[in-house]
């Protein structure tokens, strides 16, 4: 029995616990196109060339270990999909914020979606372009928009009149012109977690469908403004492509109107948030939503703009922690283990899944477990209900951690952050030292007597 592979690059898991079990068990992976590069040899889980066991003995655990070829994969399915249109593929760079991530994508050739000063200064510090940056966010700060202006990046994505306003007023106060798309608000349900729903009238984002063509007349008549696009996102984690093209047909239409008035728009923006594998999903690939969408824009001289992020880092990543204690109760197994809400906080926010397997496999009689941190909240949970083969000492790692795991990190507890970790093939590169308490304290100050 052949086990089942997510085109975006996991591993599928089966819905049968038995047969993972089986699975993991009797079967020894190698690396595929269609696989990421986080596969057993033997045994034993390896990073690319490198056993994840290796890493964990010599850096400690917790730890994130990211593949190179996993994300060089990942982005290139999307830039494979493109080539034929003229097109900028901007990472979401709240996904994974690591410089050498960040690093790796641009020399691929990626732009970059940021929604703070600090995130631009992580990509240009990242080598990063500034012309193939997009700034999305609803609270753009007087200072970030200078920022912006000052760095040259390709648009800011306005969400509010307000915004818009202060982009016209601070653009002419630095001499310049702002470069902006309105980000409409289509009123689509994505289908998803009800935190990760970015789409309806409800929501916070953007500008609804009744207001957008107002704001975009005010916005051609000011003197600070230069309207390049239009652009949307409805959600994260969207598992169907049916929302994407609800959302185009709604804002196409917006696009003919506004060209009867005689305000043409350059770009249009999908935005991000095609979902990933973690469990059960089946989302489409990359290639599959792209073709779809390429054939909305037949006859019309738009780029296409895409926003992706989780769909390029989360399987690129895994988080890895050792069982501290096994604790049993009339009700429960417990693991209790090194990590927590702190290192990977998507668990106890939204309640998600994420797989978790062994990192070395064992043949031993295996048991229903929750993997717990030792942070004082019931919520500081890693899985639960897991059925595992495990002792005091064993490593885990957590699956499909390379997007919204460190980036959501805390010192909560007073815990240090965990390190992160590129592998590229059989290199090791720490890419973020672990921290130290001494460095939380740092910018810390007694009183003076």
């Amino acid at each position: 029995m052949g086990r089942r592979v997510d085109l975006l690059g996991r591993n599928k898991l089966p819905s049968d616990i038995s047969t993972h079990n089986t699975l993991l068990k009797n079967k020894t992976w190698r690396v595929s196109e269609n696989m990421d590069y986080f596969n057993y040899q033997g045994d034993s889980l390896y990073a690319e060339e490198v056993a994840v066991s290796d890493i964990a003995e010599q850096f400690g655990t917790p730890c994130f270990i990211y593949s190179r070829s996993t994300l060089e994969r990942h982005y290139r399915a999307y830039a494979k999909a493109l080539a034929d249109h003229a097109h900028l593929i901007c990472f979401a760079v709240k996904a994974n914020s690591n410089l050498a991530v960040l690093n790796v994508l641009a020399k691929l050739g990626a732009g970059f979606d940021i929604v703070s000063g600090g995130e631009l200064d992580r990509v240009l510090a990242a080598g990063g372009e500034a012309s193939k940056v997009i700034f999305s966010g609803l609270g753009k700060t007087t200072a970030e928009i200078r920022q912006g202006l000052a760095a040259g990046i390709h648009c800011f994505n306005v969400e509010s009149e307000a915004e818009l306003n202060r982009l016209n007023e601070v653009a002419l106060d630095e001499g310049t012109i702002a470069p902006i798309s309105v980000r409409v608000n289509p009123d689509v349900d994505a289908g998803t977690h009800p935190y990760i729903s970015t789409g309806l009238k409800e929501n916070k984002f953007g500008i609804s469908t009744n207001l957008a063509l107002e704001v975009y007349k005010k916005a051609a008549a000011m003197p600070g403004i230069k309207i390049e696009g239009i652009d949307f996102h409805i959600g994260s984690q969207l598992t169907s492509v049916d929302p994407f093209l609800d959302a185009i047909d709604r804002l196409l239409v917006m696009v003919d109107q506004l060209t009867k008035e005689g305000i043409f728009l350059r770009h249009f923006d999908i935005g991000g948030g095609l979902g990933i594998t973690y469990g059960d999903e089946e989302p489409p690939h990359p290639s599959e939503l792209i073709a779809v969408v390429k054939e909305k824009f037949v006859g019309r001289d738009m780029t296409i703009l895409v926003e992706p992020g989780r769909s390029i880092a989360a399987n690129a990543g895994i988080f890895v922690t050792r069982v501290e204690y096994l604790k049993s109760n009339e009700h429960k197994n417990f693991a209790i283990v090194d990590g927590a809400m702190n290192d990977l906080l998507r668990p106890a926010l939204y309640s998600a899944w994420q797989e978790i397997i062994p990192v070395e496999r064992s043949t031993d009689e295996s048991a229903s477990f929750d993997v717990v941190g030792p942070i004082c909240e019931s919520a500081d949970f890693l899985g639960k209900d897991r059925e595992l083969s495990i002792s005091a000492g064993a490593l885990l790692a957590v699956r499909s951690a390379g997007a919204y795991g460190f980036v959501m990190s805390s010192n909560y507890n007073t815990r240090p952050r965990a390190t992160e970790i590129m592998v590229d093939g059989p290199k090791v590169t720490v890419i973020r030292e672990r921290e130290n308490v001494t460095d939380l304290f740092a910018n810390e100050h007694l009183l003076a007597e």
